[in-house]
């Protein structure tokens, strides 16, 4: 079998999107031999074949491979003068945003650190009840959409009984919720509830800010994390308040949709727009709604005793549930699971 092609370094090649040192070889393994399977990747590589199978199922979620139909199918390399420039198109397009916002984030950090600062577009919160006052207020002025991170500590009551109501009112509500969020009693449940009114949830293991976003025009964001220290910004700053709704989507778009009644009665997720759909390349059954549930909460990195209390199970029947999920889908660990749950469509 061929060797791969010296060339750039390969510990650091695709480090900037994600792909470690072994997984940029067994790229340029595939690349050199024009198509290689999870059992001669495995081979050449020294390393079990289904971690080989889920190292090539991240090369191709980047579009740097591809896989034919079949789940035991060789994965064959994409053109790099077309897969790398839009990998790199993509991630520089990102990083330019990042960029841009870096006077207004400097703007509002001086301003943060000024006690005497206040603009008619930017307010400095340091008073909770000021906080939780401007977070029912920006629910009230939402008449499109509201947008927000959830994660503790908290500076009023974690229920929401007024996200119905602006649900009811035709708003699109979408929210991220750190792994955190569910740690306290009946948290999964009042999420479960808000679903079947309309909200659109994600999990993430962790979030840098409490984050609220009305419209697109007003914002409220944490500037600490300190319970005992309550400091906030409100602000109608256009280039501000976009850099915000662009930390929003990145994170939206990294998390964990949360699984609820309200999903497709497949259980499976669409593919997403333009890609062609992972069901269609892994042929499997749909999972049940606790399976959606149990691997999600895993992926977002929740506790065993915190998962199986939102269950409403005993810690021993969760391990052995999550025992029997893994071992269907061939699965040696947590990450493992996650990979193939995706590769399925299951979260």
């Amino acid at each position: 079998m061929a060797e791969a092609v010296p060339g750039p370094d390969d510990g650091s090649i695709l480090d900037l999107v994600g792909v470690d040192s072994l997984g940029a070889r067994i790229y340029r393994f595939v690349l050199s031999n024009g198509s290689a399977s999870a059992a001669s990747v495995a081979e050449r590589f020294a390393i079990a074949e289904d971690e080989a199978d889920a190292r090539l199922g991240v090369l191709r979620a980047h579009g740097l491979i591809a896989q034919r139909f079949g789940g035991n199918s060789d994965f064959s390399a994409v053109d790099p003068r077309i897969s790398i420039r839009v990998l790199t198109d993509r991630h520089s397009d990102r990083l330019a945003r990042m960029l841009q916002t870096v006077p207004a984030l400097a703007a509002e950090f001086d301003g943060a650190r000024s006690a005497t600062i206040e603009t008619e577009e930017t307010r400095i919160l340091t008073d909770p009840d000021a906080v939780a006052g401007w977070y029912v207020r920006l629910q009230h002025q939402a008449k499109q959409e509201f947008l927000a991170f959830d994660r503790p500590p908290y500076v009023s009551d974690v229920a929401n009984p007024l996200e119905s109501v602006i649900l009811d009112r035709g708003v699109k509500w979408r929210a991220v919720y750190a792994a955190a969020s569910f740690e306290d009693e009946g948290a999964w449940e009042e999420s479960q509830r808000l679903a079947e009114r309309g909200e659109q949830a994600r999990v993430s293991p962790e979030l840098p800010v409490k984050l609220a976003i009305a419209d697109r025009s007003v914002a409220l964001v944490s500037l600490s994390l300190d319970a005992d220290r309550t400091q906030a910004l409100v602000t109608e700053s256009p280039s501000m308040v976009q850099a915000l709704c662009d930390l929003f989507e990145f994170h939206w778009l990294m998390s964990i949709p949360i699984p609820s009644e309200r999903s497709d009665a497949t259980g499976l997720r669409s593919a997403e727009p333009g890609t062609e759909s992972t069901r269609s390349l892994i042929p499997s059954r749909a999972p049940t709604r606790e399976e959606q549930v149990l691997l999600t909460l895993i992926a977002a990195g929740l506790k065993d005793d915190v998962i199986a209390r939102q269950l409403g199970i005993s810690s021993r029947t969760l391990r052995r549930r999550s025992q029997d999920l893994m071992a269907e889908l061939g699965a040696a660990n947590r990450f493992q699971a996650a990979v193939e749950a995706t590769k399925r469509g299951w979260v």
